[in-house]
C-alpha cells in the first residue's frame, strides 16, 4: 500500500531517496530531518541512517503495484536533484514515474540549477509535476530555471514562507503553494506576505493553495486567509478530476 500523507495538498508520499543536506534558509527548521531521527530512534530500518542521504533502490518499483490512481509526492523526506543522488538513479525513478502513467507525481527541490541537466535524459511524461521551493525574495532565480524545463506542470511551493516576495514571475507557472513554518521554533508569517502572493496570483490567474499558518500549534492556527480557504489546483488537474 502507499504512504498516506497528511501534507494537504498531495495525497501519498514515495521515498526511493531519504536524508538530505541543508542548502538555504528553508532549510533550517527541517521538518523531514526531525522526522527521520524520530524514526530512527524508534528503530525504523529504513531510517537506520537517520538523515544521512540514502538510496533506497527497493522502494523504486513500488507505485507500480499501486493500482489506484493518486497524487504522490516524491522524496518527501529528501530531494531528488541532491547532489549525492547518481545521475542513474534519478533516470530510473524517472522510468518509474513514465511506466506509472495512472499516477500523478509531484517532484519538488530547491536544487533547481541540477534541473537542468536532465532536460534531455528524462522523458517528462505529463503525469510529472515539477516544482521549486522559493522561501523568500532571495531564492526567485529558481524559478528562472524551472521554466526552461519541459515538465507539463510547473509549480511553486512557497514554503516555509519566511520573508516578503514583492514580484513573482508567474509567466509558465501552473500553480503557486504558500505555507508558514511550524514547530517549536517556526519563524513567523506576515499575513500581508501571504495575501500578497495571493494578489499576484489571481491577476495572473494562476490557481493559489493556501497550505497552513504555521506555527507551534499548526491546528489552532489552521489555514483560512481573508476568511476562507484557498485549495486551488492547477487547472490540468481539474480537467483530469472533471473526465474520469
Amino acid at each position: 500500500m502507499s504512504q498516506k500523507s497528511k501534507i494537504e495538498w498531495t495525497e501519498s508520499t514515495w521515498n526511493p531517496v531519504t536524508g538530505c543536506t541543508k542548502i538555504s534558509e528553508g532549510c533550517i527548521n527541517c521538518y523531514a530531518e526531525k522526522m527521520a531521527l524520530r524514526l530512527q530512534s524508534m528503530r525504523q530500518e529504513k531510517y537506520r541512517d537517520g538523515f544521512n542521504l540514502t538510496l533506497h533502490p527497493n522502494e523504486l518499483e513500488k507505485p507500480l503495484h499501486w493500482k489506484k490512481s493518486q497524487i504522490i509526492f516524491v522524496c518527501s523526506m529528501s530531494d531528488l536533484f541532491h547532489k549525492d543522488v547518481p545521475t542513474n538513479y534519478i533516470i530510473k525513478t524517472f522510468e518509474i514515474m513514465n511506466k506509472a502513467h495512472w499516477h500523478t507525481f509531484q517532484v519538488l527541490t530547491k536544487r533547481s540549477d541540477r534541473l537542468l541537466d536532465f532536460i534531455d535524459k528524462v522523458n517528462w511524461t505529463s503525469n510529472i509535476w515539477l516544482g521549486v521551493t522559493v522561501e523568500s525574495q532571495k531564492y526567485t532565480t529558481r524559478i528562472n530555471d524551472l521554466i526552461k524545463t519541459p515538465a507539463s506542470v510547473k509549480f511553486l511551493s512557497i514554503e516555509p514562507m519566511i520573508g516578503e516576495i514583492n514580484q513573482l514571475f508567474l509567466d509558465g507557472i501552473d500553480w503557486v503553494i504558500v505555507g508558514g513554518e511550524s514547530g517549536i521554533n517556526a519563524r513567523y508569517l506576515d499575513p500581508s506576505w501571504v495575501i500578497s502572493i495571493k494578489n499576484q496570483c489571481i491577476k495572473a490567474n494562476t490557481p493559489f493553495f493556501f497550505k497552513q499558518w504555521g506555527g507551534v500549534n499548526k491546528k489552532k492556527n489552521g489555514r483560512l486567509l481573508e476568511g476562507r480557504l484557498w485549495s486551488q489546483q492547477p487547472r490540468q488537474q481539474r480537467l483530469k478530476v472533471a473526465f474520469n
